[in-house]
């Protein structure tokens, strides 16, 4: 089997550097429109290779992964896809259908969402539909889930819209610190430190977020006082209201 790469970015590097974990043997066809990544992972994983064109990847491939943004999808159109070949897209907003239209003939078309977790093989993957070779990919990568229907595979992809937010809650955590005359690279490090530290209670199988929350809400703490002022400010149905903002912009494509 061939698993050509179109569009090497930070996910499509993930999921090869996963996959060269192992020592077994892999033909992986690289798209070269990042020269630079196709490259390294080229020069670190033996049996990956980088193709002259995104048509080569087409032509050549067996199960093609594509990995561009939304704005390139039409690099896609007119690529020589094999009628036998298998699609598995993690580009975010592009339907079944949508897809089907691109990369006609092809047949066997799924959806993914990887974390870059899956380079240590820690992934957690919503797959639809559940379809081979995407299930035994992604099995390999750590866990697959396997999702209903499509509308249920939008809610997990609005959910990952969430992380530029995460990130810039602890930055205004950071800043609240450096402008009441804390060193901002003090700041920085224990807001880091403190959040990078409990990230680790989150690698359990069954990760109860109401009991991690209890945990560390003492009762008439700091902590509880806290999350009871982020519910009274109406922070929680913000949450809620943005994502089924973000559900319903995926669902209009």
């Amino acid at each position: 089997m061939v698993l050509g790469v179109i569009g090497v970015g930070s996910i499509a590097s993930a999921i090869v550097s996963g996959l060269c974990r192992d020592e077994g043997p892999r033909d992986i066809l690289l798209s070269p429109r990042n020269p630079k990544k196709s490259a390294a992972l080229a020069a670190d994983c033996p049996g990956v290779r980088v193709a002259e064109s995104n048509e080569a990847v087409a032509r050549e491939s067996s199960v093609v992964l594509l990995c561009l943004r939304l704005s390139d999808a039409g690099l896609l159109r007119g690529l020589p896809f094999s009628k036998d070949a298998s699609v598995i897209s993690v580009m975010a907003g592009i339907s079944i259908r949508e897809l089907g239209d691109i990369v006609g003939p092809v047949k066997n078309i799924a959806r993914a969402i990887p974390l870059t977790s899956v380079a240590a093989r820690r992934g957690v993957t919503p797959v639809y539909p559940f379809i081979e070779p995407a299930r035994s990919l992604f099995a390999h990568l750590g866990t697959v889930v396997d999702v209903a229907d499509e509308s249920s595979f939008n809610l997990f992809s609005a959910s990952t819209a969430t992380i530029a937010a995460h990130f810039a809650y602890l930055g205004r955590i950071s800043d609240w610190l450096t402008a009441r005359g804390i060193a901002s690279l003090g700041a920085r490090q224990y807001v880091a430190a403190m959040f990078g530290e409990i990230a680790g209670s989150l690698q359990a199988a069954d990760p109860d977020f109401q009991q991690l929350a209890k945990e560390h809400a003492t009762p008439g703490g700091i902590n509880e006082r806290f999350a009871q002022i982020m519910t009274e400010q109406g922070v929680w149905d913000a949450v809620d209201g943005g994502l089924d903002q973000i559900r319903r912009r995926l669902e209009d494509r």
